[in-house]
């Protein structure tokens, strides 16, 4: 593995990983599903209910403004996390859905109509596929879906001859929870743009393993997922181009998100705050602003190589095992091996795997289209993050040897 990088130091951070389950020690796999969280983040809620809980932006007393400075101190270590160009373009959501659902509410209702066209694609979570037909259904438009080929890349050719005039929005996952595809998210853009289309990249399998500069790519649009990023549950961001969230009307109505109210008019607050009504998830906001410390810590450039020799051994490692195939080979992955055994359904692969202490998803991850684009009812998916190790590919292949043992 790359010098530099100790990922038995990273594992130390985090203590869920220290127990046992099921007598064995825990080898987690699952971290697309959701990440575990270092001590550090997990401290610094607990210095927030501890010491300073108050409500933000509505206090003038010490407790309430130093929450605020922490809350919006957070906002900026997320600007800077994806380069944005403004706190501003820093919207809190509770998660990557809720940021879609945002976009497709705000931006999509007041600018898309009748025969108008959004692009997805066959790799899409179910995040980003149902707002849309929601959108679709109530406007009259039209859902296009951009194949892939046999190992989870995008057909780039397709994507083309789709672009037109009444395409109005492209939204694109950046990477596949499914397969771990990572996409051309540059040439997906440019292509776009060069049709009137903004995009918007769902980032929620993206963020924990790649760097991420919005402006470079020029997306309109960003979401990913504070507890996939080391973060809380319930936390999200939405990114967008200030000039864009400026003319969408707000999502939700309520306190925070207004300047004035009277019974005749409502005027709306500024950005970011006229899409953050009601009291906010502040711990949550908080914990992951700490999150993006850690992740900023430990450094892109050191645990990026890593994952990626870990995927390379994993690959290696499942594709030596007789009857087991591995669903998405895209060169060009981040650390998931979704995988199935002949003739063993992967519920049972991941109920055996359990058993031994290992944990993975099983199922149809929420992107149900990409099974029936492989033609199985589901998989089962193991997924890296920065304090996996070869020791735990190495218990996966063992426990993998122990479900085909017990169905032989």
């Amino acid at each position: 593995m790359p010098t530099g990088f100790d990922a038995e130091k990273v594992r130390a951070d985090f203590p869920v990983l220290q127990q046992f389950v099921n007598g064995k020690p825990l080898v987690y796999l699952d971290n697309g599903a959701t990440s575990q969280k270092p001590q550090a983040v997990i401290d610094e809620i607990v210095r927030y209910y501890t010491t300073e809980n108050a409500n933000v932006h509505r206090g003038v007393h010490t407790l309430s403004q130093q929450a605020t400075d922490d809350y919006e101190g957070a906002r900026a270590k997320l600007r800077r996390l994806l380069n944005a160009a403004d706190d501003q373009e820093i919207i809190y959501t509770r998660g990557t859905t809720e940021g879609i659902n945002l976009v497709a509410h705000s931006y999509g209702r007041p600018n898309i109509g009748p025969g108008d066209e959004i692009i997805i694609s066959n790799m899409e979570h179910h995040s980003n596929i149902v707002p849309w037909q929601m959108l679709c259904e109530e406007k009259g438009a039209v859902l296009r879906v951009i194949p892939i080929d046999d190992t989870g890349e995008l057909l780039m050719d397709e994507y083309e001859a789709m672009l037109n005039p009444r395409t109005k929005l492209v939204s694109i996952t950046h990477v596949s929870n499914a397969l771990g595809t990572i996409q051309p998210v540059e040439q997906i853009i440019e292509m776009a743009h060069a049709h009137g289309a903004p995009v918007l990249l769902d980032g929620a399998q993206a963020v924990p393993h790649l760097p991420v500069d919005v402006r470079q790519l020029d997306c309109d649009f960003y979401v990913f997922s504070g507890h996939k990023l080391f973060g809380p549950t319930g936390t999200g961001v939405l990114y967008g181009k200030a000039e864009l969230l400026d003319a969408m009307p707000p999502m939700y109505g309520g306190g925070e998100m207004i300047k004035s109210v009277t019974f005749e008019k409502t005027i709306y607050n500024d950005l970011p705050y006229k899409f953050e009504a009601g009291t906010p998830n502040i711990a949550g906001a908080i914990g992951l602003g700490a999150a993006v410390d850690y992740v900023q810590s430990v450094g892109y450039q050191a645990f990026g190589p890593y994952e990626d020799e870990l995927l390379e051994y994993g690959t290696k490692a499942l594709s030596s095992i007789g009857g087991l195939r591995i669903i998405g080979t895209s060169p060009r992955k981040t650390g998931i091996l979704s995988f199935v055994i002949d003739n063993i359904h992967p519920h049972d692969i991941g109920t055996i795997l359990d058993a031994e202490g290992i944990a993975v998803r099983t199922g149809h991850h929420c992107a149900q289209p990409v099974m029936q684009r492989f033609q199985i009812p589901a998989t089962a998916r193991a997924s890296l993050a920065m304090y996996n190790t070869k020791a735990d590919i190495d218990a996966l292949v063992r426990g993998i040897d122990r479900v085909i043992e017990v169905f032989s």
